[in-house]
């Protein structure tokens, strides 16, 4: 065995290493370790066809190549939990990172002709640049594996592509480095050059990530002010008729006294009515005990009206709730908001939705329901309803499956007889809060 083959050996250990440590696995890791060993010794018994059987053809050096290729971009689809353009990402990135330990053993190899250098060089450079990057942006593709599926992976892919096939031109075929050791100061500067544009590149991704996520918290955090606001003012005009009330209160029981000496019963009946009446139009509306839950949903009931739209709304939602609070209204604000958008545009004049919200018993229930005119396109990753006003909208719906997926749910959508309805469902650890209202 030569020092190709021991150098091959070594880049395909550290290669399946590479992807059991940075794709979100399927499977147990008992497992998804066994399906990595399999696709080792796959890759290890083909290259003896193109290094021992038939090192002097280049065609059984292409299609091996892209055999392997082809292989080890199967096992990480195969052991990955989110099978999407960012896990192809991944995967062509893997076979970069092995080409940097096989480039550093080819080059020790030539300076000094001691294989055992070599190869020691070769698992040195393996090691060191897998804990930098393990160190540096693991949990960054970690973050975005979990997330849901975002636009412009499919293009990010071409940077590894290009890589690997400027790598291959340099280094491996047509004309190998040993033949052209010339090579070998662009070879370091192209893998200096690609592990330094994979960190910034990613971090850049991470930063815009985090610069949208605070963008939506303070779109949230304005509906929620907004809803306190509209609390507030609901608050001081109760109280401003409820003193009108009270002041009108003697002339009210003036004329009722008036009323039973001339036995008007009937009129009597109408003046209480009135003050009834009154008494409810000043009544403080309250959706449910949990305070942000209830604000947003003063602010979206107030949106729905401003549209014309009646929502017709139950609500058990306790105090306290077993996950972010903020996570949770902003959930039941984006579907909300959703359906009020859709039926506003109806030309009809009873514009109507459905909404339950049910936090009780071990258990998170949101089911909203509107009718629909024009045809609903779903996401053919998600499933889920796919924005038609183009780029930048749509951020809603990835808001409500990424709390889906982080509480463990289930969330789907479906029409029946000319209705459109979404629902969230999540069973949650924790006992029955307290305070609990139905609206």
């Amino acid at each position: 065995m030569n020092y190709k083959n021991i150098s091959y050996l070594i880049s395909h250990i550290f290669l399946m290493l590479f992807m059991y440590l940075f794709i979100v696995h399927r499977y147990s890791k008992k497992k998804t370790a066994g399906l990595c060993i399999t696709s080792f010794l796959i890759l290890s018994s083909t290259d003896c066809l193109k290094l021992n059987f038939f090192p002097e053809s280049q065609m059984c050096y292409f299609w091996v190549t892209i055999f392997q290729i082809c292989v080890t971009q199967f096992t990480g689809i195969y052991i990955a939990k989110y099978r999407d353009s960012k896990l192809l990402f991944v995967g062509l990135s893997a076979s970069n990172y092995v080409i940097a330990g096989s480039v550093m053993a080819t080059i020790i190899y030539i300076w000094t002709q001691n294989m055992v250098l070599s190869m020691t060089g070769s698992i040195g450079v393996h090691i060191a640049i897998l804990l930098i990057l393990y160190i540096r942006i693991r949990a960054i593709w970690f973050r975005f594996q979990e997330r849901e599926t975002e636009k412009g992976w499919w293009e990010l892919c071409l940077i590894p592509v290009f890589f690997y096939c400027g790598f291959c031109t340099l280094a491996f075929f047509p004309i190998k480095l040993e033949e052209n050791p010339q090579n070998i100061l662009a070879v370091i500067l192209f893998l200096i050059t690609m592990f330094v544009s994979y960190v910034v590149v990613l971090r850049y991704l991470e930063s815009e990530s985090e610069r949208t996520s605070i963008y939506w918290k303070n779109v949230f955090f304005e509906s929620y002010v907004k809803g306190l606001e509209d609390q507030y003012s609901l608050v001081e005009q109760s109280e401003q008729n409820l003193k009108i009330l009270r002041h009108d209160m003697r002339h009210y029981s003036g004329m009722i006294d008036a009323l039973l000496n001339q036995g008007a019963y009937d009129e009597i009946r109408n003046v209480t009515a009135h003050i009834q009446a009154v008494s409810d139009e000043n009544k403080i509306v309250k959706y449910c005990e949990n305070l942000m839950v209830n604000s947003i949903i003063t602010h979206m009931m107030e949106k729905a009206q401003q549209h014309d739209v009646t929502v017709q709304l139950e609500a058990i939602v306790p105090r306290d709730v077993p996950f972010n609070n903020y996570e949770f209204a902003a959930v039941i604000a984006n579907l909300i908001e959703n359906a009020v958008r859709c039926v506003s545009e109806f030309q009809i004049k009873e514009k109507c939705i459905k909404t339950k919200i049910e936090c009780d018993m071990g258990h998170v229930l949101i089911h909203v329901q509107n009718t629909y005119e024009k045809e609903i396109i779903l996401d053919s990753v998600t499933g889920l309803p796919k924005s038609q006003a183009g780029e930048g909208h749509g951020l809603g719906m990835q808001s409500v499956q990424t709390f889906s997926d982080k509480i463990g749910g289930n969330i789907g959508c479906y029409c029946e007889e000319g209705i459109f309805h979404i629902l969230l469902f999540a069973k949650i650890d924790g006992k029955r809060g307290k305070g609990m209202t139905r609206a």
